[in-house]
């Protein structure tokens, strides 16, 4: 079972390069970033959870950028977005940022994407929230044209480019795997549609999680499709919750790490490397 963790890199927390150096020296395997654009001070949209929206929402950097620092200073981890909310960006861009994050990492990157949830925050992006799912998807195709073809373009009702030429090309063969976020009742429609894997966050009672990824299993072996991944985040970095979800079916688990200043955050890290399964309590992996 691979172990990493997700988080937001803000300007008041851990520098991504230095996040980056410490999950590699505690033997964890992945770095995700979350992303906001910004927040707008409206608040219309409550957060899906309740309660108080946290600070780390609007002050996240770039995770394209902060994933890069992290890409120069690691050789091993995963890196991937958690999410790219692919319906407030330009897929021709996505597709060269993604690309170059690929690039300088050697193949390491991940796409995770979804069409979001505050919806005044797409709206200043001038996207529509009642056409988001089929702009997400569309968006996705695109960019998977730009990656795989010498000469791309695309026609679609919310994408259109004519032939085009952009590198680099991914690392990684066919493309970049595009993880899709979600837990809605037609999620694994798009998954099974133009998505490369599903990217569910955790919930209390796993039983409904283990019903979702049993039927993805069987809608691939039904449609000869190869195994999709699922890698499961926003874990609490809790034993029993850790030990819950390594008993699904899943490829990977990601510990939801708090944004905390540099010593706290490494401290965190050590109680998170601590709890995986077969970890002795107070080693710190090398």
């Amino acid at each position: 079972m691979r172990i990493g963790v997700s988080t937001f890199v803000t300007d008041e927390g851990i520098g991504a390069a230095d996040l980056g150096r410490a999950l590699e020296e505690r033997g964890l395997d992945s770095l995700f970033l979350a992303e906001h654009s910004h927040i707008p001070a409206s608040r219309e949209t409550p957060l899906p959870e309740g309660g108080d929206l946290p600070r780390r929402y609007y002050r996240t950097l770039d995770p394209f950028v902060a994933l890069s620092a992290a890409a120069a200073v690691t050789e091993r981890i995963t890196l991937g977005t958690g999410i790219a909310l692919l319906v407030q960006r330009d897929p021709i861009m996505v597709a060269k940022e993604a690309a170059s994050v690929d690039h300088i990492s050697e193949g390491r990157f991940v796409l995770g994407v979804g069409s979001g949830w505050n919806r005044e925050e797409m709206r200043n992006h001038g996207t529509d929230p009642t056409t988001r799912v089929a702009l997400l998807g569309e968006r996705v195709s695109a960019i998977k044209r730009i990656w795989t073809r010498e000469q791309a373009e695309f026609h679609g009702a919310f994408v259109d480019f004519d032939p085009m030429y952009s590198w680099p090309k991914p690392v990684q063969r066919p493309h970049i795997p595009v993880l899709l976020g979600g837990e809605a009742a037609t999620v694994l429609d798009r998954v099974m549609e133009y998505g490369d894997g599903w990217f569910p966050r955790w919930q209390r009672d796993p039983e409904p999680l283990a019903r979702r990824i049993a039927e993805l299993r069987t809608r691939c072996e039904q449609e000869g499709r190869e195994r999709m991944p699922v890698v499961l985040f926003g874990v609490p970095p809790r034993a029993e919750d850790i030990a819950a979800a390594v008993e699904l079916d899943i490829d990977q688990l990601l510990v939801m790490l708090p944004t905390l200043p540099h010593d706290e955050t490494l401290r965190r890290l050590d109680d998170i490397a601590a709890l995986r399964p077969g970890a002795r309590r107070g080693a710190v992996p090398g």
